[in-house]
């Protein structure tokens, strides 16, 4: 059974999982799915100031806090005890284009050749982990939501904003894996 929980799931057992929790999460308490709230209910339990965005009730939305946890219990039961020692899987053409930036590492799930330390003191690694770090998290706050709250629970809501928050963040990320993302890596600096 260990074996099997160490390879990595396909996208039809893992994506029907993610989004079977639309249903219970509805039909058990009328919840809604979604993880960057749980930073605002953090902020608000934290925060004596009297900052209007986290002036409610976040008691009520507790649950939500409980939820985030046990996503990072799983990570971290995952990351510890379900390793996979194997290099990460990536198609052969995707190898060949980055090694033309000189990425060549792939035994961790992000490269590390970009993502380290000491790659955030270079020009590429502050534009990829701080500037990206913070569009993201702009665009989080800007929509009023992140991707799991709009993709997975707004659209089978039937939500119109959930439908253009979806749009603007898949034709962003194409806009930005396609057009932005080779001007970065190609930076030397």
């Amino acid at each position: 059974m260990i074996e099997f929980l160490k390879q990595p799931w396909a996208w039809y057992v893992a994506g029907p999982l993610i989004g079977l929790m639309v249903p219970v999460l509805l039909i058990t308490g009328n919840k809604t799915f979604g993880i960057s709230s749980s930073l605002r209910h953090i902020c608000a339990a934290c925060m004596p100031a009297k900052i209007p965005f986290f002036s409610y009730q976040w008691k009520k939305e507790v649950w939500n806090l409980v939820f985030v946890s046990g996503i990072l219990a799983g990570g971290l039961i995952a990351g510890f005890f379900l390793l996979n020692n194997q290099p990460v899987q990536v198609n052969s053409k995707l190898i060949s284009e980055l090694s033309t930036y000189g990425i060549t590492d792939y035994n961790s799930l992000v490269p590390q050749q970009l993502f380290n330390f000491i790659a955030l003191f270079t020009l590429k690694g502050f534009i990829l982990i701080i500037g990206v770090g913070f569009l993201v998290g702009f665009g989080t706050r800007y929509a009023g939501g992140c991707t799991s709250g709009h993709a997975i629970m707004g659209l089978s809501n039937l939500q119109l904003p959930s439908l253009v928050a979806t749009i603007c963040f898949m034709t962003g990320g194409f806009i930005m894996a396609n057009l932005i993302l080779p001007f970065i890596l190609m930076l030397k600096i």
